[in-house]
């Protein structure tokens, strides 16, 4: 055994290392049926996801995982020793992270362009300003559209009351007898959902 000289560091694990617990798993590791530790574990891929894991995962197809590295928005943590791209568990916040602004009607582009932002961005507090920005106009935006549904479903729940009075009438009537209908009053104008198909 060679003995070390004063120019020699030891590479001893001092005893308060924290590699000591290292070792003392790695010498219980037991040899999986193909003769060799499970590869995973040594390679640190345990918990690490596949392409097609994580879109199955996300609800998404692979195809829109590659796109999304492609364009720079997800990133692999690593690639396995067949040169598959491996994920994070994290990778699976960050697909969703990007179905919900597209829910908000942001492109993959735009949402590049934040990403892009967001990560040439000099300070932290920098970053969080331009993604309240964003956020702020789409809470607005949203806002609206939820104003402009509301009415939509009022009008619509109108509109089935109004035809309702329609299984009451004579079968034999002519549809052009429905701009003079009887069975309303004639102050009870008609909703634009119901007038709009009888204008001629």
């Amino acid at each position: 055994m060679a003995r070390l000289t004063e120019n020699q560091p030891h590479r001893l694990p001092l005893a308060d290392s924290a590699a000591i617990p290292a070792l003392r798993d790695s010498s219980r590791q037991v040899p999986q049926p193909g003769g060799g530790a499970d590869t995973a574990g040594d390679d640190g891929e345990e918990g690490l996801l596949q392409v097609g894991d994580l879109a199955r995962l996300c609800g998404k197809t692979v195809r829109a995982i590659h796109l999304y590295e492609e364009l720079g928005i997800l990133r692999p943590h690593a690639r396995s020793k067949g040169r598959y791209r491996l994920f994070s568990p994290d990778a699976a916040v960050r697909v969703r992270w990007i179905g919900k602004l597209q829910d908000l009607g942001l492109s993959l582009s735009t949402i590049q362009s934040v990403v892009r932002e967001w990560e040439m961005s000099p300070s932290a507090p920098g970053a969080m300003a331009k993604m309240r920005d964003v956020y702020r106009q789409k809470l607005e935006s949203t806002r609206g559209q939820i104003e402009r549904l509301k009415a939509l479903e009022s009008e619509l729940a109108d509109s089935l009351k109004y035809l309702e009075t329609c299984d009451t009438c004579d079968p034999v009537r002519l549809f052009a007898a429905c701009n003079c209908c009887d069975l309303h009053e004639h102050d009870d104008h008609p909703p634009e959902l119901v007038a709009g198909f009888r204008v001629t």
